[in-house]
């Protein structure tokens, strides 16, 4: 089964990620339960949330019900079996030169694979993503030799990239889509009306070459759920504290200039966000991150779950869409991550590296300009 127009994140509830309210065990499995049954029918879950702890949890929750009514998708990258954690950092992907070389990347992957799917309590995913890659992973043919042979094996139906965690790397998806389309159904990609910048700029390339892209942070931290207003207190911890002073603030002004096409169309502000997205080939799915915000008289997370599975029918008109990204145009707000001139002369890192010759050529052929230094 292929990805659905609305799915279900493992990282919503608060439990593997920090976002307001860490639900218990019964909410959360309640919660997929209420997804599955108000109509959202793909649920995605990532091998290192958790030390798998959240492939566990989902696959409990899914348990019983018939397989070929929903998409089952997985994300590995993330080496938590034998690397180190680096504190806020996370684990090190699997492609890092001091854990294996690249004759061990597909012995890797299929590990990863099987014990995901073992912990899911599934013998294959319907889609399988590449987790946050590193330079290599966007690159390397033995990456993909890897994942091409999971998918001979039968142990996954489509392919994949996740990139991440922060925003960015858009040459490097747009490169990685010129180099292995062949192999690549999905990407997931952060975009939302409020963050048209970089995620934008991908949507030509994956039209051109046929893959279907996933949004994700598609609630912009909240603001799109409507109960995060100017002053609101986040708990120690929350992801959402790295953004900016006055993001808060900034947003709900914008919400509001946006609000009256909401209205027009009888929209919630999170399904705006969500059609907004699907208003632009080739996005074909959304999944906001689910949030129970932890204060008194915060709507329930429930309630968000409802509002995602009635999402309508609905498609804004390109001027529309223009002009919604007028209004939440982000471009240059922050650095990107991935590959950039402003790495010129440094080893790569997790999430940054110099740019290469080829992708300056990316950029020209993408108009994205000669020089890529955000």
């Amino acid at each position: 089964m292929n990805l659905t127009r609305t799915a279900f994140g493992s990282w919503s509830g608060g439990r593997f990620m920090h976002f307001g309210e860490a639900l218990d065990d019964a909410r959360y499995i309640n919660l997929v339960h209420r997804s599955y049954e108000m109509g959202t029918r793909s649920f995605i879950t990532a091998d290192v949330y958790g030390g798998g702890r959240a492939d566990t949890l989902l696959g409990e929750a899914l348990k019983g019900i018939d397989r070929s009514t929903y998409n089952l998708s997985g994300i590995v990258g993330h080496d938590f079996y034998g690397g180190l954690r680096a504190g806020a950092k996370g684990y090190p992907r699997f492609t890092e030169p001091g854990l294996r070389s690249p004759e061990e990347y597909a012995s890797y992957l299929a590990m990863a694979t099987e014990k995901s799917l073992e912990r899911c309590g599934a013998e294959k995913f319907d889609l399988l993503m590449l987790h946050n890659p590193d330079s290599v992973g966007y690159s390397s043919e033995a990456v993909w030799d890897g994942l091409r042979t999971l998918k001979q094996r039968g142990l996954v139906d489509r392919l994949g990239i996740a990139p991440g965690p922060a925003n960015g790397f858009t040459l490097d998806i747009i490169g990685c889509f010129e180099k292995f389309a062949a192999d690549i159904d999905w990407a997931m990609i952060i975009l939302n009306p409020f963050e048209p910048w970089p995620g934008q700029h991908v949507l030509a390339a994956a039209k051109k070459h046929n893959i279907d892209l996933l949004a994700r942070v598609v609630d912009f931290g909240g603001i799109f759920h409507d109960d995060v207003k100017p002053g609101h207190k986040f708990r120690d911890g929350d992801h959402r504290t790295f953004r900016p002073q006055g993001w808060v603030e900034h947003g709900c002004e914008k919400l509001e200039q946006v609000r009256p096409i909401a209205e027009k169309y009888g929209l919630t502000m999170l399904q705006f966000s969500a059609i907004w997205d699907l208003s632009q080939e080739p996005v074909k799915s959304v999944v906001p991150t689910l949030i129970q915000e932890a204060y008194e008289g915060a709507k329930s997370i429930e309630s968000k779950v409802d509002e995602l599975a009635a999402l309508p029918e609905v498609t804004f008109t390109p001027e529309e869409v223009k002009e919604i990204a007028a209004i939440g145009d982000n471009t240059g707000c922050m650095k990107l991550k991935g590959a950039s001139e402003r790495h010129a002369g440094q080893d790569p890192r997790a999430d940054e590296w110099p740019i290469q010759e080829g992708q300056l050529r990316v950029a020209e052929r993408w108009g994205l300009g000669a020089t890529w230094a955000w």
